[in-house]
């Protein structure tokens, strides 16, 4: 399988990806979010991202890369599915029906609420075959969200040639010497 995601995954995975934890950068910090958000298109060109709306997108952000993180075939906690869900619940959408495909739009005027309706009108108008294919990488110091291409949706990595590689290193280096110190692989 060699296609392009579809635009509502790609929305989607980049959002995720607005923090990269391998690197520890992040967009959405008060000085960069709004720019950033911007830049996916997420929110209006005048729109500013307050401290608790910051606080609102990360928790948002997490949840969505645990549940890309079940879809990499880890177990979920309970905890992460329901703070996500609450999160969820503290914002007020309705549908728009006016147009081509239906969306979420919020019922208030705030810079989150409008990332997360157009987030979540990804999230559902996504192609479920493709939704499932939007994972996380499994190495634990990545977790950077990418699209599974491969034919049968066994995808681990973001990179076989990097990620992918040292997993395996790691491996055979912790079988072949029974221990697992090797710290160039980090």
């Amino acid at each position: 399988m060699e296609h392009e995601p579809s635009a509502a995954v790609r929305l989607v995975r980049d959002f995720v990806n607005t923090a990269e934890p391998q690197l520890g950068t992040d967009q959405l910090l008060p000085s960069t979010a709004s720019d950033a958000l911007q830049q996916l298109g997420l929110v209006r060109t005048d729109a500013r991202v307050d401290d608790v709306d910051l606080g609102l997108l990360v928790g948002v952000r997490e949840g969505l890369r645990g549940i890309l993180l079940e879809h990499a075939g880890h177990d979920l906690e309970d905890a992460t599915r329901g703070g996500l869900d609450d999160l969820l619940r503290a914002v007020p959408l309705t549908v728009r029906l006016a147009g081509e495909t239906p969306v979420l739009v919020p019922v208030q005027d705030r810079a989150a609420h409008q990332v997360i309706a157009r987030v979540l009108s990804a999230v559902v108008t996504a192609p479920p075959s493709e939704w499932a294919r939007l994972k996380v990488c499994a190495r634990d110091s990545c977790r950077w969200a990418f699209f599974d291409a491969s034919r049968n949706r066994s995808g681990r990595w973001c990179s076989m040639a990097g990620c992918g590689n040292i997993v395996k290193m790691r491996r055979a280096y912790r079988a072949r010497t029974g221990r697992d110190d090797l710290r160039l692989l980090e």
